[in-house]
């Protein structure tokens, strides 16, 4: 069977769309196309069901694809990196959302890089969940950290850890607000005040609201900005109230720059999962990164 047949083949299973898969190979569409039908020629079933907007495969085509992606991955490996068999070097193109993978996954995975004869060369990209498992899919990254869980079965996922969300403000929001009498039912007082977030659906504080007052919030971002890290700066700076991770703003917590609100019983909770390519564990700079990102979690509760 010819090889180029199963890379077109493989990364039009990935993308799920022949448009996608020819901008990825470097092909026009009609070249890919014509690659799939000779491909089903010769197994003599169809591989995929076209549909107005990209393809499915079929249960065949699911078949052939986990058999063969880790094969066609591992070739693409030693293509890149050579087989120059001094240099073990072998680089991980890693995804997440900015915060979590700056503050967490990266500081962890840098002692994989310092040249013990099994070197990892890391390259991070961030981009939100549903980015980070279509560049996976697609083959742009080997590892994503993401907080959805992805369905079907091109993609595998490993609980990482879980995330316990806090609502902080500045002292003086905190003075005002009367923090120590906050219970359940204080969601109406607490929607008189700002609110930072990192979207204007304000996810993180919607998610709060649900999970302690079982309501959904009646406010509106006074600030909106896209990182954590920086909705974690402008509470600091007394622009408002916000939901934020415990591992981003305990330090700040710790230093008295901002005051957790309330102590629920069952703190909200958003869990991180580990994503592979089905079949790329046979690739071992992946399986080991993966292998110590999961010990590394162990602390981070």
């Amino acid at each position: 069977m010819d090889l180029a047949l199963l890379r077109t083949f493989v990364t039009v299973h990935r993308a799920g769309s022949f448009t996608r898969a020819a901008a990825l190979l470097g092909l026009s569409q009609p070249a890919v196309t014509s690659q799939i039908r000779t491909l089903e020629r010769q197994l003599g079933r169809p591989l995929f069901l076209r549909q107005a907007r990209g393809v499915t495969p079929t249960t065949i085509g699911d078949e052939l694809a986990h058999k063969a992606a880790p094969h066609l991955d591992a070739l693409v490996e030693i293509t890149e990196t050579g087989l120059d068999e001094e240099s073990s070097v072998r680089t991980l193109h890693l995804a997440g959302p900015p915060e979590f993978t700056a503050e967490r996954a990266l500081p962890a995975l840098t002692a994989l890089t310092r040249g013990d004869g099994q070197s990892i060369a890391l390259r991070a990209s961030f981009g939100t969940a549903e980015e980070t498992l279509e560049g996976l899919a697609a083959g742009h990254h080997d590892l994503a950290i993401t907080t959805a869980r992805p369905r079907g079965t091109l993609l595998t996922a490993t609980p990482l850890c879980d995330e316990e969300h806090v609502l902080v403000a500045a002292p003086r929001w905190a003075a005002r607000i009367g923090s120590g009498r906050l219970h359940r039912d204080a969601a109406p007082s607490l929607e008189r005040f700002p609110v930072v977030e990192v979207h204007e659906s304000l996810p993180l504080v919607t998610r709060y609201w649900t999970a302690v007052f079982d309501s959904r919030p009646a406010v509106a971002g006074t600030i909106v900005v896209s990182d954590l890290r920086a909705v974690l700066s402008c509470v600091i700076a007394g622009a408002g109230l916000a939901v934020l991770p415990r591992y981003l703003c305990d330090p700040a917590l710790d230093r008295g720059e901002i005051v957790a609100l309330l102590d629920p019983p069952v703190p909200p909770l958003r869990t991180y999962f580990l994503v592979v390519r089905t079949g790329t564990f046979a690739l071992p700079h992946i399986a080991r990164a993966h292998e110590w990102l999961l010990r590394a979690a162990v602390d981070w509760s």
